[in-house]
């Protein structure tokens, strides 16, 4: 039963992004904004498939154990996609509100991310094998969540200077997404079942997702 529940749920979730995000690069009509938007949303469902469908094909065949090396190749791709994901959202900020200048701002904010891409290359993250070690797994998630917080003040703060009702709660979208991931990669190795929070977060991600989806055809569709 978790097989069919979980293998359903994860195709239902890649199919939606990743077309959302290519219906976003089609539909952007040239609008900056709604294009990386697009990508984004791709880079997303993209990058989390190179984990999700090694787990479903284990989860439907011979089991977790046996596909160990794919699992953590997926989740160390997944690892990288996601911190591209954050600078792609970054830079629909800087869109979106018409952000000039703050090269510091774009400094910190790719440095946090080379930070987190350099960590997940380190071999001690044992990536491939059965034993990773959670000490790596906190060390690499230092500057990601760093990230995410500068990301989750901009938009709060910017959505709330320009009453942006569309993008109101994309803050709360990151902010949920980060507080159901931190306890799997605290305490899932010992508790298998805090895993279960990857549902919520992923439904986090896809409520990201749309909120862009749905700003764009209200507002390109008024234009048009």
């Amino acid at each position: 039963m978790q097989a069919i529940m979980e293998t359903a749920f994860d195709i239902l979730y890649l199919t939606t992004v990743i077309a959302l995000g290519l219906a976003m690069i089609r539909g952007s009509r040239g609008n900056r904004q709604f294009r990386l938007f697009g990508c984004m949303a791709v880079v997303l469902g993209a990058g989390d498939a190179f984990h999700l469908v090694p787990r479903a094909l284990a989860l439907c065949t011979t089991g977790l154990e046996s596909y160990t090396a794919a699992l953590g190749a997926g989740k160390w791709i997944t690892s990288v996609t996601m911190t591209v994901f954050y600078v792609l959202l970054y830079h629909v900020w800087r869109q979106r509100y018409r952000v000039q200048g703050r090269q510091a701002l774009t400094g910190a904010v790719y440095v946090l991310a080379g930070l987190r891409v350099a960590l997940c290359m380190m071999p001690q993250n044992g990536w491939l094998g059965p034993d990773a070690p959670l000490s790596w797994g906190i060390y690499r998630n230092i500057p990601f969540a760093l990230l995410g917080g500068v990301v989750v003040a901009l938009f709060y703060r910017s959505a709330q200077t320009a009453h942006d009702a569309a993008f109101r709660w994309m803050w709360l979208t990151i902010v949920l997404s980060f507080a159901f991931y931190i306890p799997v990669v605290l305490w899932a190795d010992a508790l298998p079942l805090i895993g279960m929070l990857m549902i919520p977060k992923t439904c986090a991600y896809v409520w990201t997702v749309l909120i862009g989806y749905r700003a764009m055809k209200r507002e390109l569709g008024e234009k048009s």
